[in-house]
């Protein structure tokens, strides 16, 4: 009689147990983010160089602060050429034919230019002098022997006469544009003088009075009379 039971346990043991088989593989766990790793020695680098630009940036200013203290800001009101009204006005004699006035009408007023206009804009050479008022506003002088009613409007702005105005014991014309411009015009001694600008009157007849002194200290303008044109 075969013994089947030495040939079961056989089979039980040929017969791969469920507990022999590989287990299947796990899912891959999610991905995490990847963080940078800046080496040692670059990170050293970095901070070497941000200290570097630092320490340059405050030598500069270093260097640069010594001068700009050696150098303060002028405390005074700007540029103020030197003009010297009477010493242009007797070089321009020659050249104008006349004397021209060199008023004085104080410290306060100061010239800012004084020159010979040829009149190539205008067509009647003057004498030009500009003052910058004691209120810092500015009034211009023109002085010629040759005056005409078109160069009278050019001067004056085409502003109508608004009256007159006593200075140095003459009558000026007084002209007003009605916008804070104004002008005094004085035809006397032979030649005509305007004085234009936007300062206040006080100051127009404080220089006025001193074109009236010097137009009288100053030899009167003898003008030509025009050629007859030949019969």
């Amino acid at each position: 009689m075969r013994d089947y039971r030495r040939v079961s346990d056989t089979q039980d043991q040929s017969t791969p147990s469920s507990q022999g088989q590989a287990p299947n593989p796990s899912p891959a766990p999610a991905s995490q983010p990847v963080k940078p790793v800046i080496a040692a020695a670059a990170a050293k680098r970095a901070n070497a160089s941000v200290i570097g630009m630092i320490i340059a940036l405050v030598v500069s200013v270093a260097a640069f602060l010594p001068i700009v203290l050696m150098n303060p800001s002028p405390k005074s009101d700007g540029y103020r050429p030197n003009i010297d009204v009477s010493a242009v006005a007797t070089n321009a004699k020659g050249v104008a034919g006349f004397t021209p006035v060199a008023p004085a009408p104080g410290d306060t007023f100061r010239p800012n230019y004084a020159r010979w206009a040829a009149g190539s804009g205008t067509g009647v050479a003057a004498w030009e002098v500009g003052y910058v008022t004691p209120k810092e506003k500015f009034i211009g002088l023109t002085q010629t022997s040759k005056a005409n009613p078109t160069w009278l409007l050019q001067q004056t702005k085409n502003a109508p006469v608004t009256g007159t105005r006593n200075a140095g014991g003459k009558e000026w014309e007084l002209h007003d544009t009605g916008k804070g411009e104004k002008s005094m015009v004085l035809a006397y001694r032979g030649s005509t003088v305007v004085l234009a600008g936007d300062a206040n009157l006080e100051e127009f007849a404080v220089l006025a009075a001193a074109v009236v002194k010097s137009l009288e200290s100053n030899p009167a303008v003898i003008v030509s009379p025009s050629p007859s044109p030949a019969p």
